[in-house]
């Protein structure tokens, strides 16, 4: 149906954005500059180099969404990096442990 068309109704469009159409205009600075779909997130964590400090961390996690610092969408998404992060340590401490053992044959 609109086939072909692309073009002439992008430059309608830009037109009517152009003349004030606020409509107009508000559909092209979406796609000039989208809005965010996410904002950075400030809270307090303790270091993190163990996988018994992710656990430490994960708590205050829990503490900031419970007293409203983040939201609890927010804090799942930080919790899925500190699920990684563990994982990472984890993998690291299994990987010097190998190491030490296979040093001492």
């Amino acid at each position: 149906m609109l086939e072909g068309e692309h073009e002439q109704l992008t430059r309608a469009a830009i037109s009517k954005a152009l003349e004030g159409d606020t409509a107009a205009l508000r559909l092209c600075l979406d796609r000039i500059a989208p809005p965010r779909k996410d904002s950075p997130v400030t809270f307090d964590l303790p270091p993190i180099s163990t996988a018994e400090d992710a656990l430490k961390a994960s708590a205050a996690l829990l503490k900031a969404v419970a007293a409203g610092e983040v939201t609890p969408d927010e804090a799942g998404r930080v919790m899925a990096l500190l699920t990684a992060h563990k994982a990472l340590v984890e993998a690291g401490d299994l990987e010097m442990r190998i190491a030490a053992l296979e040093n001492k044959q």
